[in-house]
């Protein structure tokens, strides 16, 4: 599980991120970050109704993306404040093709150390 001081819990982190951020789409996945003032990063999944009607099916991506975020937590820059969104038609049929896809996100954002 993502530790609470990597979460973004508050709306208004989620606005200043929206509002300020800037953004990365890799096909049905976008993320948008921000440099935040704190030593670690924090995240934050948004996965909307328009993906799926199903409750248990829009929870499932979001567990995924959090535990493929705490896995690769060492390997992310610090001091930044991310949102990931996932658009309908993401199609990740297991958790390491998801996982494929967010790294190759996260490469193109630039917040994976080398």
């Amino acid at each position: 599980m993502l530790s609470k001081e990597n979460r973004l819990k508050k709306k208004k982190d989620f606005e200043d991120v929206f509002k300020n951020g800037r953004g990365y789409k890799d096909g049905f996945l976008y993320l948008k970050i921000i440099k935040n003032n704190l030593e670690p990063s924090r995240f934050g999944f948004v996965v909307g109704v328009k993906f799926s009607k199903s409750a248990v099916k829009r929870n499932k991506i979001k567990r995924w993306l959090r535990e493929l975020t705490r896995i690769n937590l060492q390997v992310i820059e610090k001091g930044f404040d991310c949102v990931v969104i996932v658009f309908p038609g993401f199609k990740a049929k297991n958790f390491e093709e998801a996982e494929g896809l967010a790294e190759k996100l996260f490469r193109r954002a630039g917040i994976i150390k080398q």
